[in-house]
This record gives C-alpha cells, structure tokens and sequence, in this order.
C-alpha cells in the first residue's frame, strides 16, 4: 500500500491550511482524483505570481521547488504557461494561494 494520500485530500488539507494562515486558495485545475500531480501557484494580494512544483530528490524527499515566476512586464504569458501545462497533463491539479509570505508558507508543507 502506498504511503502517498490520494490528492483530492491532499488539495483539501492544503486549502484549509491556508484558510488557517488567513490566507484564500481555489482550485484552477482539478486533476485525476488520487494520483494526480499538484502545482501550487502562490501570490500575496494577486500580485507576483510565483509557481511550485513537486521535484523528487535523491533522498526520497518531494519538496515543492519554485520553477516560474510571473514577470510583470508580461502578465500573460504565466498564464498561458499553466494552460499548457493543463492541456499537457490533464491528471494535474494547479492550487492557487493567495497568502502573505507564499515562499514560506510552501516551505512548511510536508515532503
């Protein structure tokens, strides 16, 4: 048995954290139901969007690793960059948070 939660719980858990650190999450993609790959997006107020991603690691770790940032010359093209991620990956799952101190926040989650 795998020791993983099926991601509909994980995205639940997740959002109610955020909720108790004052902050708001939706969902903008729903992704397969128990093993679907999460991405977070986390901003402060909706500006500067940055994106995390799982990464596994060498050590067994799957921390969420930053790997977009929202340039704010081009406001657009982080969206139209989650699209294709959506339309790459229809089992994904992309959670926006929008919460001060987003860095610090996706640091705490579970590994």
């Amino acid at each position: 048995m795998s020791e993983r939660l099926p991601t509909h719980l994980e995205v639940a858990g997740l959002i109610r954290l955020v909720e108790s650190q004052g902050g708001s999450a939706m969902v903008l993609a729903k992704g397969e139901r128990d093993a679907g790959t999460v991405l977070i997006v986390t901003m402060h107020r909706g500006q500067d969007a940055t994106l995390f991603e799982r990464m596994p690691q060498l050590d067994g770790t799957r921390p969420f690793i930053s790997t977009k940032a929202q340039d704010p010359e081009k406001p657009m093209e982080f969206s139209e960059y989650l699209d294709r991620r959506k339309s790459q990956d229809p089992d994904i799952w992309i959670i926006e948070v929008d919460i001060d101190g987003g860095e610090r926040f996706v640091e705490l989650l579970p590994r």
